[in-house]
């Protein structure tokens, strides 16, 4: 059997990275008024914890987005879990008491 053409493979990759990145994107955006509408009942966490999650891990523009907001915002961080942090980023959370080096 021909395999397919590896170029044409990775395009079909980079796509579909994109259409999950999108995702998450729009599941973070969707998550803000979810949350407004459901107070008691956290309906609007978990799905921005997802987008989150497709967004960072599947492109580089949302990963330095959400770098650039953790580092004018570092009060941010500290709400998001290690776990999360590591999924995400790759890396563990930043003490802010502590330079980076």
């Amino acid at each position: 059997m021909p395999k397919p053409s590896t170029g044409l493979r990775n395009g079909v990759n980079v796509a579909f990275r994109q259409i999950l990145a999108l995702t998450g994107l729009i599941m973070i955006v969707v998550a803000i008024p979810i949350a407004f509408v459901t107070p008691i009942i956290p309906v609007g966490l978990p799905i921005a914890i997802v987008g989150v999650v497709l967004l960072g891990r599947n492109a580089v523009w949302g990963r330095r987005w959400m770098e650039s907001v953790l580092d004018r915002h570092p009060r941010v961080e500290r709400f998001a879990p290690n776990w999360l942090m590591r999924l995400v980023f790759g890396r563990d959370k930043k003490d802010p008491f502590k330079p980076d080096l």
